[in-house]
């Protein structure tokens, strides 16, 4: 089986996939980010949105309709979802190897 060319995420992408899986903000999502990372991703407001605009273009999320005007929203796709679920699959699979090589 080949591997996804959007495969291994970074931990960045990871986590915005993740905090995706409810619509957010810009500013929501780098709080999320960092909530869910236990504080160990942060990351500046352009990081977050090249991340954003690349993640768009891969069509891994996508705007949605926000009831704000001044804040852009967005939503994990289901391929994203698909790329979160395989990603997970890959680390479980090193987890998995690795625990039984050092015991």
């Amino acid at each position: 089986m080949t591997r996804d060319k959007n495969l291994p995420l970074t931990e960045t992408v990871y986590y915005i996939l993740l905090a995706l899986m409810e619509p957010a903000h810009g500013y929501l999502i780098m709080q999320k980010v960092e909530e869910l990372s236990a504080g160990q991703v942060r990351m500046a407001a352009g990081t977050l949105y090249g991340a954003i605009e690349n993640l768009v273009k891969q069509k891994l999320i996508q705007p949605i309709r926000s009831e704000d005007s001044r804040r852009k929203v967005y939503v994990i796709t289901e391929k994203g979802k698909e790329i979160l679920r395989l990603d997970v699959a890959r680390m479980n699979h090193m987890i998995e190897v690795t625990k039984d090589i050092l015991g």
